[in-house]
């Protein structure tokens, strides 16, 4: 079984992070403050979320990559 990731925080540094793995083939759901910023995943394949609690929900295993 192939766990489900998320990613919460698409800024600066997650984007990149979260974009490797969607590219390396994991499944991924994402949130990020500002939609914009969840556009190249999901044009990568990932599944956007309305909120962190979303992606909670959704996946197994949650990173979050944000400031303060």
């Amino acid at each position: 079984m192939t766990e489900t990731l998320g990613f919460i925080g698409l800024g600066i540094m997650g984007r990149p992070m979260a974009l490797n793995l969607r590219r390396a083939g994991h499944p991924l759901v994402v949130h990020a403050r500002r939609p914009e910023s969840m556009r190249p995943l999901a044009d990568a394949g990932a599944t956007t979320c309305a909120s962190p609690a979303e992606v909670a929900r959704q996946a197994d295993i949650v990173f979050t990559m944000v400031s303060d």
